[in-house]
Protein backbone atom coordinates (compact mmCIF):
# COMPACT_ATOMS: atom_id res chain seq x y z
CA UNK A 1 0.00 0.00 0.00
CA UNK A 2 2.80 2.37 0.92
CA UNK A 3 4.66 1.47 -2.25
CA UNK A 4 1.60 2.28 -4.33
CA UNK A 5 1.23 5.61 -2.60
CA UNK A 6 4.84 6.51 -3.22
CA UNK A 7 4.46 5.48 -6.84
CA UNK A 8 1.43 7.72 -7.24
CA UNK A 9 3.25 10.63 -5.64
CA UNK A 10 6.21 10.08 -7.90
CA UNK A 11 4.00 9.94 -10.99
CA UNK A 12 2.20 13.10 -9.90
CA UNK A 13 5.49 14.90 -9.36
CA UNK A 14 6.75 13.90 -12.78
CA UNK A 15 3.49 14.99 -14.43
CA UNK A 16 3.53 18.28 -12.57
CA UNK A 17 7.15 18.87 -13.59
CA UNK A 18 6.51 17.88 -17.17
CA UNK A 19 3.60 20.23 -17.85
CA UNK A 20 4.12 24.01 -17.87
CA UNK A 21 2.39 27.06 -19.33
CA UNK A 22 4.02 29.84 -21.29
CA UNK A 23 2.27 33.22 -21.06
CA UNK A 24 1.26 35.36 -24.01
CA UNK A 25 4.01 37.60 -25.48
CA UNK A 26 6.71 35.39 -23.95
CA UNK A 27 8.69 32.33 -25.06
CA UNK A 28 10.48 29.65 -23.04
CA UNK A 29 13.94 28.36 -23.96
CA UNK A 30 14.31 24.63 -23.15
CA UNK A 31 17.69 23.04 -22.54
CA UNK A 32 18.41 19.29 -22.28
CA UNK A 33 21.41 18.42 -20.15
CA UNK A 34 22.57 22.05 -20.51
CA UNK A 35 22.28 22.12 -24.29
CA UNK A 36 19.76 24.19 -26.24
CA UNK A 37 16.80 22.03 -27.25
CA UNK A 38 13.92 24.21 -28.47
CA UNK A 39 11.79 27.34 -27.94
CA UNK A 40 8.31 26.87 -26.48
CA UNK A 41 5.59 29.27 -27.64
CA UNK A 42 2.71 30.62 -25.49
CA UNK A 43 0.23 28.01 -24.21
CA UNK A 44 0.45 24.52 -22.67
CA UNK A 45 3.83 22.80 -23.14
CA UNK A 46 5.51 19.57 -22.00
CA UNK A 47 9.12 18.82 -21.08
CA UNK A 48 10.87 15.76 -19.71
CA UNK A 49 11.39 16.17 -15.98
CA UNK A 50 14.96 16.18 -14.73
CA UNK A 51 16.28 15.88 -18.30
CA UNK A 52 14.81 19.12 -19.65
CA UNK A 53 14.72 22.48 -17.92
CA UNK A 54 13.47 26.00 -18.68
CA UNK A 55 16.63 28.04 -19.18
CA UNK A 56 14.94 31.40 -19.77
CA UNK A 57 11.54 33.02 -20.21
CA UNK A 58 12.10 35.57 -22.96
CA UNK A 59 9.98 38.74 -23.09
CA UNK A 60 8.64 39.35 -26.61
CA UNK A 61 6.92 42.65 -25.96
CA UNK A 62 8.48 45.94 -27.05
CA UNK A 63 10.84 47.24 -24.39
CA UNK A 64 12.15 50.76 -23.92
CA UNK A 65 15.57 51.83 -22.73
CA UNK A 66 15.97 55.45 -21.58
CA UNK A 67 19.49 56.86 -21.62
CA UNK A 68 21.22 60.20 -21.07
CA UNK A 69 24.34 60.65 -23.19
CA UNK A 70 26.82 63.30 -22.02
CA UNK A 71 29.15 64.52 -24.73
CA UNK A 72 30.42 67.71 -26.36
CA UNK A 73 29.78 69.34 -29.68
CA UNK A 74 32.19 70.48 -32.37
CA UNK A 75 32.40 73.94 -30.75
CA UNK A 76 33.31 72.34 -27.38
CA UNK A 77 29.96 72.80 -25.64
CA UNK A 78 29.11 69.99 -23.23
CA UNK A 79 25.54 68.75 -23.57
CA UNK A 80 23.33 66.04 -22.08
CA UNK A 81 21.15 64.25 -24.65
CA UNK A 82 18.21 62.12 -23.49
CA UNK A 83 17.77 59.16 -25.86
CA UNK A 84 14.95 56.59 -25.82
CA UNK A 85 15.41 53.30 -27.67
CA UNK A 86 12.54 50.86 -28.24
CA UNK A 87 13.56 47.31 -29.08
CA UNK A 88 11.99 43.85 -29.39
CA UNK A 89 13.29 40.29 -29.36
CA UNK A 90 12.93 38.67 -32.77
CA UNK A 91 14.88 35.45 -32.18
CA UNK A 92 14.61 34.27 -28.58
CA UNK A 93 17.42 31.70 -28.80
CA UNK A 94 19.85 34.05 -30.54
CA UNK A 95 19.12 36.90 -28.13
CA UNK A 96 19.59 34.65 -25.07
CA UNK A 97 22.77 32.89 -26.14
CA UNK A 98 24.43 35.84 -27.92
CA UNK A 99 24.16 38.60 -25.31
CA UNK A 100 24.26 38.26 -21.57
CA UNK A 101 23.15 41.87 -21.06
CA UNK A 102 21.31 43.30 -24.10
CA UNK A 103 20.55 46.64 -22.40
CA UNK A 104 24.23 47.26 -21.74
CA UNK A 105 25.11 46.40 -25.32
CA UNK A 106 22.44 48.77 -26.69
CA UNK A 107 23.67 51.50 -24.33
CA UNK A 108 27.22 51.14 -25.64
CA UNK A 109 26.10 51.43 -29.27
CA UNK A 110 23.92 54.47 -28.51
CA UNK A 111 26.73 56.29 -26.68
CA UNK A 112 29.15 55.59 -29.51
CA UNK A 113 26.74 56.75 -32.22
CA UNK A 114 25.66 59.94 -30.44
CA UNK A 115 29.20 60.99 -29.56
CA UNK A 116 30.33 60.33 -33.11
CA UNK A 117 27.50 62.45 -34.55
CA UNK A 118 27.77 65.35 -32.09
CA UNK A 119 31.52 65.69 -32.59
CA UNK A 120 30.81 66.83 -36.17
CA UNK A 121 28.11 69.40 -35.28
CA UNK A 122 28.18 72.69 -33.43
CA UNK A 123 25.50 73.48 -30.86
CA UNK A 124 23.09 75.25 -33.21
CA UNK A 125 23.38 72.47 -35.80
CA UNK A 126 22.80 69.86 -33.08
CA UNK A 127 19.47 71.45 -32.11
CA UNK A 128 18.30 71.39 -35.72
CA UNK A 129 19.58 67.83 -36.31
CA UNK A 130 17.88 65.92 -33.50
CA UNK A 131 15.75 63.90 -35.90
CA UNK A 132 18.77 63.13 -38.08
CA UNK A 133 20.73 61.88 -35.07
CA UNK A 134 17.78 59.70 -34.01
CA UNK A 135 17.58 58.17 -37.50
CA UNK A 136 21.31 57.46 -37.53
CA UNK A 137 21.00 55.71 -34.15
CA UNK A 138 18.06 53.63 -35.36
CA UNK A 139 19.79 52.55 -38.59
CA UNK A 140 23.22 51.75 -37.17
CA UNK A 141 21.87 50.18 -33.99
CA UNK A 142 19.34 48.15 -35.96
CA UNK A 143 22.08 46.67 -38.14
CA UNK A 144 24.20 45.76 -35.12
CA UNK A 145 21.45 44.30 -32.93
CA UNK A 146 19.88 42.27 -35.77
CA UNK A 147 22.86 39.95 -35.51
CA UNK A 148 21.83 39.08 -31.97
CA UNK A 149 18.13 38.52 -32.61
CA UNK A 150 16.85 42.00 -31.69
CA UNK A 151 14.83 44.49 -33.72
CA UNK A 152 15.15 48.21 -33.07
CA UNK A 153 11.59 49.53 -33.29
CA UNK A 154 12.28 53.23 -32.80
CA UNK A 155 14.82 55.64 -31.38
CA UNK A 156 14.08 59.16 -30.13
CA UNK A 157 16.35 62.06 -29.26
CA UNK A 158 13.95 63.96 -27.03
CA UNK A 159 16.09 66.99 -26.21
CA UNK A 160 19.55 68.55 -26.14
CA UNK A 161 20.44 70.11 -22.80
CA UNK A 162 23.54 72.29 -22.67
CA UNK A 163 25.03 73.65 -19.46
CA UNK A 164 22.89 76.16 -17.53
CA UNK A 165 25.23 79.06 -18.33
CA UNK A 166 25.15 78.16 -22.01
CA UNK A 167 21.34 78.08 -21.97
CA UNK A 168 21.24 81.52 -20.33
CA UNK A 169 23.62 82.89 -22.96
CA UNK A 170 21.50 81.37 -25.75
CA UNK A 171 18.36 82.88 -24.25
CA UNK A 172 20.05 86.28 -24.09
CA UNK A 173 21.12 86.00 -27.72
CA UNK A 174 17.63 84.93 -28.80
CA UNK A 175 16.08 87.78 -26.83
CA UNK A 176 18.45 90.28 -28.46
CA UNK A 177 17.63 88.91 -31.91
CA UNK A 178 13.90 89.18 -31.24
CA UNK A 179 14.31 92.76 -29.99
CA UNK A 180 16.30 93.59 -33.11
CA UNK A 181 13.61 92.08 -35.35
CA UNK A 182 10.93 93.99 -33.41
CA UNK A 183 12.89 97.25 -33.81
CA UNK A 184 13.25 96.62 -37.56
CA UNK A 185 9.53 95.93 -37.90
CA UNK A 186 8.64 99.08 -35.93
CA UNK A 187 11.04 101.14 -38.04
CA UNK A 188 9.49 99.72 -41.23
CA UNK A 189 6.03 100.58 -39.89
CA UNK A 190 7.13 104.16 -39.08
CA UNK A 191 8.70 104.43 -42.52
CA UNK A 192 5.48 103.34 -44.18
CA UNK A 193 3.53 105.87 -42.08
CA UNK A 194 5.91 108.68 -43.05
CA UNK A 195 5.80 107.74 -46.72
CA UNK A 196 2.01 107.56 -46.71
CA UNK A 197 1.80 110.87 -44.82
CA UNK A 198 4.18 112.50 -47.28
CA UNK A 199 2.14 111.15 -50.20
CA UNK A 200 -1.04 112.45 -48.57
CA UNK A 201 0.55 115.88 -47.96
CA UNK A 202 1.78 116.02 -51.54
CA UNK A 203 -1.66 115.10 -52.85
CA UNK A 204 -3.28 117.66 -50.55
CA UNK A 205 -0.91 120.40 -51.69
CA UNK A 206 -1.44 119.43 -55.30
CA UNK A 207 -5.20 119.68 -54.93
CA UNK A 208 -4.84 122.91 -52.94
CA UNK A 209 -2.61 124.36 -55.66
CA UNK A 210 -5.11 123.37 -58.32
CA UNK A 211 -7.87 125.03 -56.28
CA UNK A 212 -5.87 128.24 -55.85
CA UNK A 213 -5.01 128.23 -59.55
CA UNK A 214 -8.69 127.83 -60.46
CA UNK A 215 -9.61 130.58 -57.98
CA UNK A 216 -7.05 132.97 -59.42
CA UNK A 217 -8.14 132.10 -62.93
CA UNK A 218 -11.75 132.90 -61.99
CA UNK A 219 -10.69 136.18 -60.36
CA UNK A 220 -8.65 137.20 -63.39
CA UNK A 221 -11.48 136.20 -65.71
CA UNK A 222 -13.90 138.26 -63.62
CA UNK A 223 -11.58 141.26 -63.69
CA UNK A 224 -11.19 140.96 -67.45
CA UNK A 225 -14.95 140.86 -67.86
CA UNK A 226 -15.38 143.90 -65.60
CA UNK A 227 -12.65 145.72 -67.48
CA UNK A 228 -14.28 144.96 -70.81
CA UNK A 229 -17.66 146.12 -69.44
CA UNK A 230 -16.16 149.43 -68.29
CA UNK A 231 -14.48 149.95 -71.64
CA UNK A 232 -17.76 149.20 -73.39
CA UNK A 233 -19.40 151.84 -71.13
CA UNK A 234 -16.98 154.46 -72.43
CA UNK A 235 -14.52 154.45 -69.57
CA UNK A 236 -11.12 153.88 -71.03
CA UNK A 237 -8.23 155.12 -68.95
CA UNK A 238 -10.16 155.06 -65.67
CA UNK A 239 -11.24 151.41 -66.06
CA UNK A 240 -8.03 149.98 -64.62
CA UNK A 241 -8.05 152.54 -61.82
CA UNK A 242 -11.64 151.70 -60.89
CA UNK A 243 -10.83 147.97 -60.75
CA UNK A 244 -7.79 148.58 -58.55
CA UNK A 245 -9.80 150.73 -56.15
CA UNK A 246 -12.50 148.07 -56.03
CA UNK A 247 -9.91 145.48 -55.06
CA UNK A 248 -8.55 147.91 -52.46
CA UNK A 249 -11.95 148.32 -50.81
CA UNK A 250 -12.58 144.58 -50.95
CA UNK A 251 -9.28 144.02 -49.16
CA UNK A 252 -10.23 146.55 -46.45
CA UNK A 253 -13.57 144.83 -46.02
CA UNK A 254 -11.91 141.43 -45.74
CA UNK A 255 -9.48 142.75 -43.09
CA UNK A 256 -12.35 144.30 -41.12
CA UNK A 257 -14.12 140.91 -40.80
CA UNK A 258 -11.71 139.78 -38.07
CA UNK A 259 -12.25 141.43 -34.69
CA UNK A 260 -8.64 141.05 -33.60
CA UNK A 261 -7.22 142.75 -36.68
CA UNK A 262 -5.15 145.77 -35.68
CA UNK A 263 -3.48 146.42 -39.03
CA UNK A 264 -4.66 149.01 -41.59
CA UNK A 265 -2.93 149.32 -44.95
CA UNK A 266 -2.33 153.01 -45.88
CA UNK A 267 0.32 154.86 -47.88
CA UNK A 268 3.57 155.48 -46.04
CA UNK A 269 3.52 159.35 -46.31
CA UNK A 270 0.91 162.16 -46.23
CA UNK A 271 1.28 162.80 -49.94
CA UNK A 272 0.41 159.22 -50.55
CA UNK A 273 -2.76 159.60 -48.47
CA UNK A 274 -3.76 162.67 -50.50
CA UNK A 275 -3.10 160.81 -53.73
CA UNK A 276 -5.14 157.87 -52.49
CA UNK A 277 -8.10 160.09 -51.66
CA UNK A 278 -7.81 161.76 -55.08
CA UNK A 279 -7.79 158.35 -56.75
CA UNK A 280 -10.87 157.30 -54.74
CA UNK A 281 -12.71 160.49 -55.74
CA UNK A 282 -11.78 160.11 -59.40
CA UNK A 283 -12.84 156.48 -59.38
CA UNK A 284 -16.21 157.30 -57.79
CA UNK A 285 -16.88 160.05 -60.34
CA UNK A 286 -15.91 157.74 -63.18
CA UNK A 287 -18.12 155.03 -61.75
CA UNK A 288 -21.12 157.35 -61.47
CA UNK A 289 -20.52 158.56 -65.01
CA UNK A 290 -20.38 155.00 -66.28
CA UNK A 291 -23.53 154.10 -64.43
CA UNK A 292 -25.34 157.15 -65.92
CA UNK A 293 -24.26 156.23 -69.45
CA UNK A 294 -25.31 152.66 -68.94
CA UNK A 295 -28.80 153.79 -67.79
CA UNK A 296 -29.28 155.88 -70.92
Amino acid sequence: MLTLLLLLVLIGYFLFSAIFIVKQQTEAIIERFGKYRRVCTPGLNIKIPVIDRIAKIVERRIQQLDLVVETKTKDNVFVAIPVSVQFQVQDSAASFYSLSNPAQQITSYVFDRVRSSLSQLNLDEAFSSKDTIAQEIEISLGEQMARYGFRIVNSLVTDINPDKRVRESMNSINAAQREREAAIQLAEADKIKLVKQAEADAESKRLQGEGIALQRRAIVQGLVEQYESLRDAGIGDQAQQILLMTQYFDTLAEVAKYSNTQTLMLPANPTGVTNTMEEIRTSLVAGLKAAGQHTK
